[in-house]
């Protein structure tokens, strides 16, 4: 007789010691931003505060290139986009909606305005704390989206200039890539931002991302 294979979140969120995964190497963030956009896929963003740990298979990310139309940067520097601006491994958090906030990895020498946008999470640890901050109770709904994910893992602009390459909020090197990457259209971007660029990146069958790429 065969057996019933478990259901997603028993074979995945087995529990772990989290708060000791080793963060990437800030070297790592000094690769091409493109390549640092597909290596995150199946990368562990984990935040580690008071209130407990939380944790994320990172699933979708979006390339952003100095000479890019759709970066922050593209026209020059201000004060919002002067993260940008900082060390690799360096983050980027900004507000949208007035309500909403977005977390992006600085890649690139200091001084380079690219950035790496987390877009979509698997969630793996701290389930419950972020079922609380997100007021869902859907495991698909609590990290699929930039806003969403970091609402989940409690990610605001306290984080902005923070560094990602050691706690609490950080990177595991631990890679766990489940499926083929494939690349399409970053969203919500106008034609005039460079919409068309392939630059957003998935881990194209897992059930966590933002929405399906586009044809």
């Amino acid at each position: 007789m065969s057996k019933t294979k478990p259901p997603r979140e028993t074979i995945f969120h087995t529990e772990r010691d989290w708060g000791n995964l080793p963060p990437l190497p800030r070297k790592f963030y000094l690769q091409p931003t493109v390549a640092v956009a597909r290596e995150l896929l199946g990368r562990v963003l984990i935040h580690h505060q008071p209130l407990g740990l939380t944790a994320g298979l990172i699933v979708e990310t979006e390339a952003y290139l100095a000479n890019d139309p759709g970066c922050h940067a593209y026209r020059g520097r201000t004060p919002r986009n002067d993260p940008m601006f900082g060390e690799p491994g360096s983050i980027y958090v900004y507000q949208i909606y007035g309500v909403h906030y977005c977390l992006n990895l600085v890649t690139q020498p200091e001084g380079v305005p690219e950035a790496v946008l987390i877009r979509a999470l698997e969630p793996l640890a701290g389930l419950e704390l972020m079922r609380r901050r997100r007021g869902r109770t859907l495991l698909k709904d609590l990290c699929s989206g930039p806003a969403k994910l970091t609402g989940a893992l409690g990610i605001d602009l306290t984080h902005n200039r923070g560094d990602a390459t050691r706690p609490p909020l950080w990177v595991a090197s631990d890679a766990r890539r489940d499926g083929e990457v494939a690349a399409g259209r970053r969203i919500g971007l106008g034609s005039h931002q460079g919409a068309q660029a392939p630059l957003r990146f998935v881990l194209a069958a897992n059930p966590f991302l933002s929405r399906r790429l586009r044809d």
